[in-house]
């Protein structure tokens, strides 16, 4: 399971049911992803104050964004005429079949689309 912004930020606004919800999956076995630059969307107190989404953090895989990525993220918005590379980045760690959750499902499918990905985008 892929998450994106809005699923972090529910965690770290106490959202019981987004909550409920990634440590469901977790126990059927899906490991849960996101990637380095989602983290700094939402990451903004270096005193402590965010603990759910720190605690959260610890028990996910964080995928760094190297050069690499960079450049399939910039061919995709070439190909799917979008701007964000943040989001552009998020589908393609995607893989098929899977489940990413998106506060912006409108500006996700586009891009899954381009990508040729078929992937489960569900609001969260």
């Amino acid at each position: 399971m892929i998450l994106d912004a809005g699923a972090l930020v529910a965690v770290d606004r106490g959202r019981r049911e987004m909550m409920a919800r990634l440590l469901a999956a977790q126990l059927e076995g899906d490991e849960l992803r996101t990637h380095a630059m989602i983290v700094a969307q939402v990451w903004r107190d270096p005193g402590g104050h965010q603990a759910l989404l720190a605690r959260l953090l610890r028990s996910i895989e964080v995928i760094p964004i190297d050069e690499a990525l960079g450049r399939r993220a910039g061919e995709l918005l070439g190909r799917s005429n979008r701007s964000d590379p943040i989001d552009a980045a998020v589908v393609l760690i995607a893989r098929d079949g899977e489940v990413l959750l998106t506060g912006d499902p409108g500006d996700l499918r586009p891009l899954a689309e381009a990508a040729g990905r078929s992937i489960h985008i569900v609001p969260c």
